[in-house]
């Protein structure tokens, strides 16, 4: 559920660049179905995963899988900064879901 509530995300947001660079209003009706999908498939997830590693890893993936977008459909250029700041993000990511309790963990 959470991988899905990511990708509706990331659909959302790149309809939200699209609609502000072209106008139109199907494009934001897409941004928020997308959007709203998004934050339904993240509650159903909290039903197996802890709200503040969930959303940290919807937020941190959305925000890389964007950024990926970005670059791939609107030929966005990143600077060394941003692929730092990127793999930082993706570090921090790592640390926070390896300290998410496991089934094993949660049954002590």
């Amino acid at each position: 559920m959470l991988f899905a509530a990511i990708v509706c995300e990331i659909i959302g947001t790149s309809f939200m660049a699209i609609a502000a660079r072209n106008g139109g209003y199907l494009g934001y009706i897409w941004m928020a179905g997308a959007l709203a999908l998004s934050y339904y498939l993240l509650s159903l997830a909290l039903r197996g995963i802890s709200v503040g590693v969930a959303y940290a890893v919807w937020e941190g993936l959305g925000l890389i899988g964007l950024t990926v977008v970005s670059v791939w459909l609107f030929g966005e250029k990143l600077v060394p900064q941003e692929l730092i700041g990127l793999a930082l993000a993706l570090l921090g990511l790592t640390c926070v879901t390896l300290g998410e309790p496991h089934d094993e963990e949660a049954a002590a």
